[in-house]
């Protein structure tokens, strides 16, 4: 079943279940063994990404100053979201049982890319406790695009003429979401917002040194700084597409409500249809539902877990949101459309 896109969930309304569903539904997810770590999976996984993306640099030296280095700016725009997406599973603690060995693996895969590890599991556990509330879930909360018609209301100046157009503005204002992750790890480092403040500005700063030194040694001024400019653009663009279907254009929470948690993370989540091609593109994300009642489900347990969660579902009466990969666009689309509605609507001065 697909859910619509109503803009909020009633915050009045009683659950109808109770916290005993999520058990039943854990006991069944743990007696299925998709709760088992995935070792030898994740050695392949990052063994191949760690290739791939190491061969990518050799090539890069061998072509030398050549707009032919503007495809592999494509494939390390590729090969960011591949390695952010580890990062993203060690955050969860999916890959070890234990947190130093996960943290250990995301801030390496964190340092490659750029970005602040710590900075973003605080953010992400926030996201992940209050999916699509509107007071305190930071993914809602984002200045460049209005969630919903109050947040619309409250811009003011440029940022309420981009709300006006978000939908038409969407894409490309996903092109700046790799410079707008760069600048907020950042801004968490320089202002101690993260408990390893000093490892992770070493790190940041030595994936700056070493990535503005690798291109600038290599191509000319020019040829570097549109090579930079394609490749964290489409980085920017990936990463938001790889993330955008799964919650936006889903009802928005407000305080108040009394949802339990299975329907919490299930009303306001949704699923993307595809196999192995989709999985490998979205890392897994495209299995919002069962990764959101289950963070710590290892990536390849979660297309398995999707057979018991919508069954589940199913039998209680929850609705479960799945749809194609283009179409969870247009819903998102239609949703962001729909808020910036009534800021398009001219106002008559009376006399």
């Amino acid at each position: 079943m697909i859910l619509s896109t109503t803009p909020a969930l009633d915050p009045g309304a009683p659950s109808p279940g109770t916290g005993s569903d999520f058990a039943e539904l854990s006991r069944l997810v743990k007696h299925a063994g998709l709760m088992d770590r995935r070792r030898r999976y994740y050695a392949w996984k990052i063994g191949l990404n760690l290739i791939a993306f190491a061969g990518g640099w050799v090539a890069f030296a061998f072509l030398g100053n050549s707009w032919w280095q503007l495809f592999l700016a494509a494939f390390f725009a590729m090969m960011f979201t591949q390695l952010s997406f580890i990062g993203h599973d060690a955050g969860h603690k999916q890959i070890f049982r234990g947190r130093r060995a996960n943290d250990a693996t995301g801030m390496v895969h964190g340092s490659l890319v750029g970005l602040s590890y710590g900075w973003w599991i605080g953010t992400h556990n926030r996201h992940h406790a209050n999916p699509n509330h509107e007071d305190e879930d930071p993914d809602v909360n984002i200045a460049a695009l209005a969630f919903t018609r109050a947040q619309g209301s409250e811009r003011r100046g440029f940022l309420r003429w981009v709300a006006k157009y978000q939908a038409v503005l969407f894409f490309p204002l996903l092109l700046l979401e790799g410079l707008n992750l760069h600048v907020s790890s950042v801004v968490a480092v320089w202002r101690r917002d993260v408990k390893r403040h000093k490892l992770e500005a070493a790190l940041l700063l030595g994936h700056l040194a070493a990535y503005l030194t690798a291109v600038f040694v290599v191509l000319s001024p020019g040829t570097g700084f549109v090579f930079i400019a394609v490749h964290q653009c489409l980085w920017g663009l990936y990463m938001g597409c790889s993330f955008a279907p799964n919650h936006k254009g889903m009802p928005t929470l407000s305080a108040g409500h009394r949802l339990d948690f299975l329907r919490k993370q299930v009303l306001t989540s949704r699923d993307i249809r595809g196999g192995p091609v989709v999985d490998f593109a979205l890392g897994g994300l495209n299995y919002q539902i069962e990764h959101h009642l289950f963070p710590s489900m290892a990536r390849p347990n979660l297309r398995h877990a999707q057979v018991i969660v919508r069954e589940f579902c199913a039998r209680h009466g929850i609705d479960y949101a799945q749809c194609g990969w283009l179409r969870s666009y247009g819903f998102v689309l239609r949703h962001l459309h729909s808020v910036g509605a009534p800021l398009r609507t001219p106002t008559h001065v009376r006399s």
